[in-house]
């Protein structure tokens, strides 16, 4: 059974990915930082094995893949990078530790998490990685330059990482969700979610299975010829 390691895997899209791929048959394990209370829910409700660590920090990555190997008795076969924050301002009002928190959570832990898995991935020739970017990282957004730039550096890196790891039989490839319906979404005005839909060709939000399912696909061994790519999964949203 492949063991897949979804940073952020406890809640909003990180949770339904985590479904998905224990549905699928894969021995999942789901990352956390600070919200105890809904990993412990989410545990509760999926079995899914839960691991807190901060994805932002390097060693911490260490530790905690550490742990889940211990935990599980093997090496991460499939990794979703999927955690991320937002801290949206004016660029001329943004706070540098905002910038640097976003680019951390978003754009670092990328880094950290990769290249803690990837030596073994090498080893055993097979591996999957997919990184969750944005429509705003391919687009941009007001309000959002260092969420944009976060996730615009998620593209750039996994078109180098594919191009180093073909090779070893490992795959990287990114996925970029444009409006999802989530908790997060559900918060927005009326108002603006009719001006956010009447952008969208579909005429809707996504559903979070519908990234999930992308998920799946590139995780999946016949998957194998697909790498340095990115799904765009927003409706026909225009770019």
């Amino acid at each position: 059974m492949k063991i897949a390691l979804v940073t952020g895997g406890t809640r909003g899209i990180g949770s339904g990915i985590s479904r998905a791929l224990k549905e699928s048959g894969y021995l999942v394990v789901a990352n956390y930082n600070k919200d105890i209370d809904t990993a412990e829910k989410f545990h509760e409700e999926t079995e899914i094995s839960v691991f807190s660590w901060d994805v932002s920090d390097y060693d911490s990555c260490v530790r905690g893949v550490g742990e889940v190997r211990d935990a599980l008795g093997g090496d991460v076969d499939v990794l979703v990078n999927n955690a991320g924050i937002t801290r949206d301002s004016m660029f001329h009002k943004m706070d540098p530790t905002d910038w640097h928190r976003v680019i951390g959570t978003n754009l670092t832990s990328v880094f950290n998490m990769c290249r803690v898995v990837i030596p073994t991935m090498r080893e055993k020739k097979f591996g999957r990685i997919i990184n969750m970017s944005s429509v705003n990282g391919l687009k941009g957004q007001v309000g959002q330059t260092n969420y944009s730039a976060a996730k615009a550096g998620i593209l750039g890196f996994t078109k180098a990482l594919a191009l180093e790891s073909a090779s070893k039989g490992i795959t990287v490839n990114a996925i970029a969700p444009g409006y999802i319906s989530t908790d997060m979404t559900d918060t927005i005005r009326d108002d603006i979610k009719e001006k956010i839909i009447g952008g969208i060709p579909v005429g809707r939000f996504g559903k979070i299975d519908e990234i999930a399912h992308a998920v799946l696909y590139l995780a999946d061994e016949r998957a194998s010829y697909v790498t340095g790519t990115t799904l765009n999964i927003n409706g026909g949203q225009y770019l």
